[in-house]
């Protein structure tokens, strides 16, 4: 395909946003910068649709006729040999050959007549020479699976995956349209998960719930169980600690035969400091990959930092993108570590006060903000349906808006800020003492024309050192009253009420999409502490305890099935891709929230004690309306005092202050328990 060169307007970056305007100057140099790289990208590499897939052209390519080529950028060595099982890691008997870009090529002549001299799985390395004399040896770069025995070392080790045509899997579903909320994650025993598990036991829960996405974690290899994936050494290989390639493949095409979109974590805010089996060093300089010296190097994750102004960087970060859309057919990516790579200081001892001067000022990292806007607009460009997501604690304008708008390019930001509340909140106040306004606040305080992301509690949250929502709201009688054996207690009902009515409140209120982190929909009754030294490598807590959510004696599939109920009402009335709420009603006395959404309205009393008979509240449209939806029924562990079938009809009366001419009704609302009502 041909890409266009990008016009800027910066009126329609003014339209979104009058406080732009002194910081036009910036946004403009971004913009050139931004299509200094993507003219040089067309005019040299043919565009994005070639330049993306270098994954074509370097590692390991298998021609017809079963020779293997080989290419390795290593500018720094001045002899490479590449040695493996093949050879029996002969250092000597097939040199490589060096361009005058840095490349390093070798062809591996076929054994026989469509037959590679490189057997299947088997294990090889890269050999180098550098300029002082030194011998180093590293797995490809480019590297599609990397295996791990820790019986002898952790230290992975590189295979040449080449599966016979019978073994490689066959993609049989299209991808799904777009979707509007998105789910995010392991096995109930102690042991690792596999891909073949969770296609068989998960994806049907999945489903079940009314999830139309999933956020699939710690995909790219990292060696450190524990880190939640977020210390990559090879980039372009699965993690093979969950099972082989072809299984994530078919992972991800049973979830399109299911209608789910799926969505990759991807890493490239930094990588590992390995060197044996990741990038740094890898041809023996501090500065292939990476930023020399400190400004290479991220003192908090101990790791190193991506030289985004690189040419070869560049090729190899965005081919590395387009390699798991085309080879395993993800649809789109949640980008970690968005406000690391956009900021010189990495976020690291600095506060976001909101000024505008610290998105555009000389804190900014621009050739990270550049790399992040050619990678959407490249996405975007070749994969029209694709959704991009970034995590961004700073509030960074336009980051959420199109290039062409002057924008950064991503579809969604996560609203970080919300899970923060509701711990704090639970952590610090009490019930009483819950500002429904700053509740509110905090759920729609978002850039205007930007879709965001909103959950109610994020994985970090849960955990060791932290708990969970439902932790911290039942704590200790999670252990011993969560039977419907047991006596409802005051503890109990609380926790069951908040949990659901939170959670509704975040899903309908705080954004354009909404993510679960799996577990926490039926209240997981543990945090989450992967196997590590400080816990003698026990995987007591690095799994799901689903055995507690399918069990009908126990009251968390109360939870799990409001849940699902939730999601579906979504489904039906598609709130998430509806404008933002009309917000009628916050009251602090009763501790009310009343605001309409999609032809539906909403209702919340957080009281703690307080009931309410007859209680008045506005709506739009009259008519007589129906409850659709309520906390309050049995099967949400609730004490059914809601009619759910009862009709509620309009008075013509202005009321809580709306400008239009307005509707009210009167509905009973008992203490800690949401409504939601439909024009009947």
């Amino acid at each position: 395909m041909t890409e266009k060169t990008t016009s800027f307007d910066p009126r329609v970056a003014l339209q979104l946003d009058g406080y732009l305007e002194p910081f036009l100057p910036a946004i403009e140099r971004r913009q050139q910068l931004f299509q200094r790289w993507k003219d040089t990208i067309i005019e040299h590499e043919g565009g994005y649709e070639k330049f993306m897939k270098g994954y074509d052209v370097m590692g390991f390519t298998v021609k017809e006729d079963g020779a293997v080529v080989y290419r390795e950028w290593a500018p720094n060595a001045v002899e490479a040999n590449l040695i493996g099982e093949f050879n029996m890691w002969n250092r000597m008997s097939h040199p490589m050959t060096k361009n005058q870009f840095g490349v390093w090529e070798i062809t591996v002549p076929p054994k026989a007549p469509g037959e590679p001299a490189i057997p299947h799985d088997s294990k090889l390395k890269i050999s180098m020479i550098l300029p002082g004399g030194t011998r180093i040896e590293r797995l490809p770069a480019w590297i599609h699976r990397v295996t791990q025995d820790l019986t002898y070392s952790s230290t992975y080790e590189s295979r040449f995956w080449n599966p016979p045509a019978a073994e490689r899997y066959q993609f049989k579903h299209p991808r799904p349209p777009q979707p509007q909320h998105m789910s995010g994650y392991p096995t109930a025993e102690h042991r690792v998960g596999t891909y073949k598990e969770f296609t068989q036991n998960i994806l049907p829960r999945i489903q079940k719930l009314g999830y139309n996405t999933i956020q699939l974690m710690a995909i790219m290899e990292h060696p450190y169980y524990a880190s939640f994936g977020y210390q990559v050494t090879s980039f372009f290989a699965a993690s093979s600690r969950y099972g082989t390639p072809e299984e994530l493949r078919e992972l991800i095409d049973t979830a399109h035969g299911m209608g789910l979109t799926v969505l990759l974590d991807v890493i490239h805010s930094h990588a590992s400091k390995n060197v044996l089996d990741g990038l740094n060093a890898f041809d023996g300089s501090d500065h292939q990959y990476f930023h020399e010296g400190s400004k290479g190097r991220h003192e908090l994750w101990d790791s190193r930092l991506f030289n985004y102004g690189s040419h070869e960087v560049l090729r190899f970060l965005l081919s590395n993108l387009r390699f798991y859309m085309e080879e395993y057919q993800f649809d789109g990516f949640r980008f970690d570590g968005v406000t690391s790579m956009m900021y010189v200081h990495h976020g690291i001892g600095t506060g976001f006060s909101g000024g505008y001067h610290e998105y555009f000022g000389p804190g900014a990292d621009e050739e990270a903000i550049v790399y992040l806007m050619l990678a959407n607009d490249a996405l975007h460009a070749l994969y029209p349906s694709v959704i991009t997501i970034a995590e961004d604690v700073s509030g960074m304008p336009l980051l959420c808006v199109p290039v062409s708008q002057g924008g950064i390019g991503f579809d969604y930001r996560l609203s970080m800020a919300i899970p923060d509340m509701w711990i704090k909140l639970l952590k610090h106040q009490s019930d009483d003492d819950w500002n429904m306004g700053n509740i509110v606040h905090t759920l729609t305080n978002r850039r205007h024309g930007e879709k965001s992301v909103a959950y109610a509690e994020s994985h970090d949250q849960a955990l060791v050192g932290d708990k969970t929502l439902a932790f911290w709201l039942m704590d200790k009688e999670m252990y011993t009253h969560m039977s419907d054996l047991t006596p409802m207690t005051p503890i109990v009902a609380r926790g069951l009420a908040l949990h659901k009515m939170i959670r509704l409140l975040v899903h309908s209120l705080g954004g354009e999409g909404y993510l679960n982190f799996e577990g926490n929909e039926f209240g997981h009754p543990e945090w989450l502490d992967f196997p590590r030294e400080g816990n003698n490598n026990s995987f007591q807590y690095a799994r799901r305890q689903w055995n507690v959510v399918d069990d009908p004696l126990l009251r968390y599939q109360y939870l799990n099935n409001f849940d699902a109920a939730m999601n579906h009402l979504e489904s039906q009335y598609n709130w998430l891709s509806s404008p933002q709420a009309y917000i009628s009603l916050k009251n602090e006395d009763d501790k009310m929230v009343v605001y309409e959404r999609a032809g539906l309205l909403f209702i919340f009393n957080f009281h703690p004690t307080n009931s309410f008979t007859d209680y008045r509240v506005g709506v739009d449209v009259a008519g007589d309306y129906t409850v659709v939806l309520t906390s309050d029924e049995k099967r949400y562990g609730g004490f059914e005092n809601v009619t759910s079938n009862g009709k509620y009809p309009t008075t013509p009366m202005e009321w809580n202050g709306r400008k239009n001419q307005t509707h009210a009704l009167q509905v009973y609302i008992p203490a800690r328990t949401c409504l939601v009502l439909a024009k009947c």
